[in-house]
């Protein structure tokens, strides 16, 4: 499985979003610090959740970290569009 699809598959797990776009941007970054040949090193994600409902912002990315877990270390960077 690649880290697309583990990132999907953790945040449908823990959200069970009613949208969720997962998108590997490494190649837009190329020749920039943290590319990686091959991709999996930046992400753009965009989810929509009731279970973010309530939540601040800091909470909303702390629960997608919190969710993506081991995989966070693994990439470069992550931009997250995070709202119910």
């Amino acid at each position: 499985m690649n880290v697309t699809e583990e990132i999907r598959n953790r945040l449908q797990t823990a959200f069970n979003p009613r949208e969720l776009d997962v998108v590997d941007d490494s190649e837009s970054h190329r020749g920039h610090a943290g590319y990686r040949e091959g991709g999996e090193s930046h992400f753009n994600i965009r989810i929509r959740a009731a279970a973010f409902e309530g939540q601040s912002r800091v909470a909303r990315h702390r629960a997608v970290h919190s969710a993506l877990g081991d995989i966070v270390p693994r990439i470069h960077a992550l931009a997250l569009d995070i709202d119910v």
